[in-house]
Order: structure tokens, then sequence, then C-alpha cells
């Protein structure tokens, strides 16, 4: 992990309220799927957790949505100015030589796409189910879908693909992948665990320092013990811990 002053060369919204910012860093180098960078936005303490959409050569791609004032500053910044990266942070998702099925929903998305062009890379087939609350929040279809993966659809009102959650497009489609790699919302990932026992879960959360010394989010595990999302996360295998 290092910090860097990083270049902006692109912030443009790419559904509603949600922002993807491109970036120039040596941190491009050292990123692995899964993992999250601290952002330090100008005129706020704490630093912003984003997960890393992707990276390549010498740049990292951050999608994001407003969610408050420090992301909503974050969103008017420009190209050619600089951010501060603190990253990159965290446990992220496994290779394994395995087809791969992805449950993204919302923000919970963006993480799942540098995932699905290493697995893709490797040679494994990768389906990519990405759950939205309805089409103006859809975001990284195309991306997912260029990069080889096959792509389904939901939105929670129906007025993209499949009506309701990511399990209905995955009923609705057949899709009978059972090694499992998925990050998104609290009653998604419930959802996931209720329906398979081999694979991952990325956990969201808020946080501090970003590197497990602050204890600021902290989850149980099975057993009981304190497990900090930011260090010995935020992907988990499924039944790890308590959500």
């Amino acid at each position: 992990m290092r910090v860097d002053e990083a270049l902006i060369l692109e912030n443009c919204e790419i559904a509603s309220e949600t922002f993807r910012m491109k970036l120039k860093t040596e941190i491009a180098h050292e990123v692995e799927c899964g993992q999250f960078v601290q952002v330090q936005v100008p005129g706020y303490y704490l630093r912003r957790p984003i997960s890393v959409c992707d990276a390549y050569d010498d740049t990292i791609v951050l999608v994001y949505k407003i969610v408050g004032d420090g992301t909503k500053a974050m969103s008017r910044m420009k190209a050619d100015e600089t951010v501060n990266l603190f990253g990159p942070l965290g446990t992220g998702f496994p290779m394994e030589k395995r087809n791969v099925l992805l449950i993204g929903g919302g923000v919970g998305t963006p993480p799942l796409l540098l995932t699905a062009k290493k697995y893709i890379a490797e040679g494994m087939n990768v389906t990519a189910v990405l759950g939205y609350n309805d089409a103006a929040g859809v975001m990284l279809e195309k991306e997912f879908a260029a990069a080889g993966a096959n792509v389904y659809v939901a939105t929670m009102d129906g007025s993209y693909g499949t009506k309701g959650t990511v399990m209905d497009a995955i009923r609705e489609h057949a899709v009978t992948d059972s090694f499992v790699l998925a990050c998104g919302p609290l009653p998604m990932l419930r959802a996931v665990t209720e329906s398979y026992t081999d694979g991952y879960i990325s956990l969201e959360s808020r946080m501090a320092c970003g590197m497990g010394a602050c204890m600021g989010c902290v989850v149980r595990d099975n057993e009981g013990e304190s497990m900090r999302v930011c260090k010995d996360g935020p992907v988990f295998r499924i039944g790890k811990v308590v959500i």
C-alpha cells in the first residue's frame, strides 16, 4: 500500500447520481480484484473508502454513488485536478481456476468488473447478474459484456431487465453456476448466503482508518470473534461472518 497524489483523468456521471472517476496513479500496479482505496476529499477530515472498479497500466477506475456531502464534493472534482489516495487496501476476491457467478447489487457492482476481467483472462466462464432499483441506476452492463461475461440485469421496479431481485434474474435465466462472488447491500448478501455455500461475499461498511487500527468496521464471525471489514475483509468466505 502507498499514499499517492493521483491525477484525475475523468469524473463523469454514468447513472443516476453515480459517477466514474479515472485516475492516473502508481497504485494501479498493486491493485488486486476486490480491494479498495481511501480517497481524501478536500475539506473533509475522514477519507472515503471506494472499491476499485478497474485497474490497468497506470490507471484505476473508481465508481461511486453520491450518498453524502463528501461524495457530493467528490463528484464536483474535475479532470486535471489531483486527489490523494491511500491503498490498495483490504483482502480481495480469490482467483480460482473455476467458472464463476458474479452477483452485484447497486454500487456493490463495480469491484466485480476487475474480478470478471481477471477470471476471463484465465480462461474461465463468467456470468454476471446485476441488480438495481430502476433503469436510471443501471451501470456497467456494457463493460461486463465487453469483457466477455454473460450478463443479466434485474431492476426492482421492472423498468429494465428482470423485474425483482438478482435472485429472480438467476431463476429466470436458469443460471446454474455454483461458485459465487458477490458484493452489494446486506439484504442481497443474505439472500445469496441462503442460496449458496460455495464462494465469497464482499461487505460494505463505514470505516475510518481503512487498515484495521481504529476498529470502526467490526463484524462478528460465526464463532463470535471480531473481524475487521477493512483488513480481514472486505471479502469473506460465505458463512464466515454474521450479516
